[in-house]
């Protein structure tokens, strides 16, 4: 950025700051001339080199006022540590003013240096207004406060100063005065408020990971299913996420959500479960999901609220990775659709779904094409991608063409604090650096009113979160600055001098191209959602699966899993095998191979379903792959029958077949979907055809008359023995009954076989029934469990 005008215009005393520069050398002449009688003394240069004016670091914990007024009293404290192996003695601690910042990329310079300049760092302020310590071991730290009050300071025109704290003393090595280590900070001065502020709007991230998966209970509530119980860290007092919520609450922020947090939250503040391994136990921090969205709901209602697409879909990797994947970019309308209605259902605010916020701000064509394909108008750029050459920082909104508006974030302010602020050095430095921007900003050009937009890191710690809010409030006084919100930000006139021009893909960073979602991961998603798509043309009550799935989808394309590889493919894999898993509670029950004798008979195929909801719209169908052998449904090779099925039940569907000669019929048997998709794996069994002719028929019934008759003529010779043997014992007792004489004209030993002949079918066997009973076909309706195959060598229906 080009800002070398930055100031030039502001000075009002350049004689004033002349003499101050004047004195201040003058003061240093009697130091250096003391220096001269120090005969084992080397030049200011050789000492610097010989030890670095870093061998004590110096530590900048507080600095209050932020933005000091006059009669204020500046009160800085900290700490020194020897960094080096030999004792530091005659220590003091010093507050240096250096010169007024003149454009912002000063103000960035000042901020990357570390060893001492006399010439830019300033003298020492001294006296009263110092510490001293006078011994320092090696390896140990020093406490120190400073307080000056601001008119020792010497500050005379408004604008951002450099101020430095120092530790001068002496060595074994070098025993004369030196620095022996410097923190420089910046003093921002404005006592009197400008004729015209910078309107100043503030993101304030609600994003978090993926903790819900897209399995969930039985029961009518659909119990949610989380990946593990992570979230409640974040949602409990100190956690990051009730840090963030705290602090918004009182300042001017914008909320930007997503949708898909405050549905995990909400699940949460009911019943849900937790993965353990392979178990599930019951979640415990229904209170503090509840809390938070309680304290959540209050937060926003007098704010701006920017609802993300579902999820935050990586915007960058769908238009580099995931576009020419099919259906991928399918998803961003439906999860914009989803993200407004649940920010209004659960914060009870409409949100504005219009910002598509790619990683970074950073854009080229692609991903402005694929923001705005899911209805956003409006594109959060940053000032790093988007560059404007100008010597001061211009309007965020700016036209980009296709009635897209692009809202450019300025890139240091948005940077500001993504360091470790829980160190206090490093959070006082990043507020007070902040502060110099925004005023650097309003002085480029005092009668210009501006907008500018600061989108921070997308999860901020809770360290992070304070130090924003520090600086935030630092700017409640309004001085220079006062806030605006992102929607007014984006209708503010563009500057006319401010680039419209998206830059080419080639300009887009490589660091963050490498930790995009991989081509594979769109196609594990297309893979989940065809099985999705087929899955619930069948069900009765499709939003059970639909909803979970769908959503689970969105997740898999979150921003959040950059440079996540392998807990994204664990996330992805986990939501296609529970699919699957739901999917094969559809099924045909294996069978074994089938005896058919005779020309026609059914061939049953069972088919179950183990869902809690009823399935139809399938249809079951049977082929023959030997319709010369065997036909079915009167003369085809393949025959349908529809199948609707209750929940937990069973069904079987019998086809009708006729033989023309014997041998073995494979057969396959596969489920579709009534727009002809196939459904599950097919399953394949043998028909055995063995048919029985009518000359067999007669060669059999001759057979049994035989055996029939020959059994007849045995009984009658055993019958006639017995009665020989009786005649043999002797005449009868008195008792006993006279045998019946035969009647004139008739033979006894034919009678028998007379009577046989006589009456044919008294002795001949039961005829067998046409349709014989079949122990392996199942019952229409075989419950929940029944999945048993049929038994070996089963005979069908006839």
């Amino acid at each position: 950025m080009a800002e070398a005008a930055d100031f030039q215009s502001t000075s009002r005393s350049p004689a004033r700051r002349w003499l101050r520069r004047a004195a201040s050398a003058l003061m240093g002449a009697p130091l250096l001339a003391g220096l001269l009688y120090v005969p084992t003394a080397p030049p200011a240069s050789a000492a610097e080199k010989a030890s670095p004016s870093r061998t004590v670091d110096v530590s900048l914990d507080t600095l209050a006022p932020t933005t000091p007024v006059e009669g204020d009293t500046l009160t800085i404290s900290g700490t020194v540590t020897n960094r080096g192996k030999e004792t530091v003695s005659a220590a003091q601690v010093d507050l240096r003013l250096g010169s007024r910042m003149g454009n912002r990329g000063e103000i960035d310079a000042v901020a990357k240096r570390t060893g001492f300049t006399p010439g830019d760092d300033g003298a020492a302020l001294g006296g009263p207004y110092s510490v001293k310590i006078p011994k320092l071991a090696a390896g140990i730290s020093k406490d120190f406060t400073l307080a000056v009050p601001v008119e020792k300071l010497g500050l005379d025109d408004e604008g951002v100063y450099q101020l430095g704290v120092s530790l001068t003393g002496r060595t074994a090595s070098a025993r004369y005065d030196r620095v022996l280590g410097i923190e420089r900070t910046l003093l921002p001065w404005q006592p009197e408020a400008t004729a015209k502020k910078t309107q100043v709007t503030y993101l304030w991230p609600l994003i978090s990971s993926t903790h819900l998966s897209a399995e969930t209970g039985s029961d009518d509530q659909q119990t949610p299913v989380f990946e593990d119980d992570e979230l409640a860290a974040e949602l409990a007092p100190g956690g990051r996420l009730e840090r963030l919520v705290a602090l918004g609450a009182e300042l001017p922020v914008t909320w930007v959500v997503d949708p898909d947090l405050l549905a995990t939250v909400d699940a949460m503040t009911r019943n849900y479960q937790v993965k353990e391994g392979d178990e599930r136990v019951p979640g415990r921090n229904q209170a503090i999901a509840k809390q938070w969205l309680n304290s959540l709901d209050k937060a926003v209602q007098d704010d701006k609220v920017v609802a993300l697409p579902y999820a935050d879909p990586d915007l960058a990797s769908l238009a580099h990775r995931g576009k020419d994947v099919s259906g991928s970019l399918s998803h961003l309308q439906p999860a914009t659709e989803v993200a407004e209605s649940t920010v209004e259902t659960i914060l009870h605010v409409k949100p504005s779904v219009d910002f598509a916020w790619p990683v970074d701000g950073a854009v080229d064509p692609s991903i402005i094409d694929i923001a705005t394909s899911a209805g956003a108008d409006k594109v959060i750029a940053r000032n790093d991608s988007i560059r404007d050459e100008l010597p001061y920082t211009p309007n965020a909104a700016r036209p980009i063409g296709g009635g897209t508006t692009a809202v450019v974030a300025d890139a240091s302010l948005s940077t500001a604090f993504e360091g470790d602020m829980t160190r206090a050095g490093n959070s006082t430095l990043a507020v007070q650096q902040f502060l110099a921007h925004t005023l650097a900003v309003t002085q480029q050009q005092p009668g210009m009113l501006r907008s500018i937009v600061v989108a921070p890191q997308r999860m901020p710690t809770a360290a992070q979160a304070q130090s924003m809010a520090t600086a935030l409030r630092a700017l409640s006084a309004q001085r220079w600055s006062q806030p605006s919100d992102l929607l007014t930000a984006a209708a503010a006139k563009p500057d006319d001098r401010a680039t419209t021009k998206v830059p080419g893909a080639r300009k887009y960073p490589a660091k963050l191209r490498k930790r995009e979602l991989p081509v594979q991961a769109f196609q594990a998603m297309k893979v989940t959602q065809d099985t999705l798509d087929n899955f619930k043309v069948i069900l009765t009550m499709a939003s059970r699966v639909v909803t979970p799935f769908g959503n689970a989808i969105n997740r898999e394309m979150s921003t959040s899993w950059r440079g996540r590889t392998e807990p994204a493919a664990a996330y992805r894999q986990s939501v296609q095998v529970h699919l699957l898993d739901l999917t094969s509670e559809v099924q045909l029950i294996e069978k074994s191979d089938l005896t058919l004798s005779g020309r026609s008979a059914t061939i049953p195929v069972t088919v179950q379903n183990q869902l809690l909801q009823d399935v139809e719209h399938l249809v079951l169908r049977l082929t023959s792959t030997k319709p010369t052998r065997l036909k079915l449904n009167g003369g085809d090779a393949a025959a349908e029958l529809p199948v609707t099925i209750a929940g937990g039940h069973s069904q079987s569907v019998k086809f009708t077949a006729s033989a023309n000669a014997n041998g073995p019929v494979p057969m396959t048997a596969q489920l579709y979907t009534e727009d002809g998709k196939p459904y599950g794996k097919p399953m394949t069994f043998t028909v055995k055809v063995s048919e029985i002719t009518p000359t067999v028929m007669l060669v059999i019934a001759g057979g049994f008359l035989l055996l029939a008759l020959a059994g007849i003529r045995m009984y009658t010779h055993r019958k006639r023995a017995a009665a020989r043997d009786a005649d043999a014992a002797g005449t009868p007792d008195a008792g006993d009954a006279p045998e019946a004489e035969p009647q004139a004209g008739d033979d006894p030993e034919a009678a028998p076989e007379d009577d046989a002949e006589a009456d044919p079918d008294a002795a001949r066997p039961a005829a067998r029934s046409d349709e014989p009973e079949q122990p392996s076909d199942p019952t229409p309706d075989t419950g929940a469990q029944s999945t048993d195959p049929s038994g070996q060598g089963e005979k069908v229906d006839r």
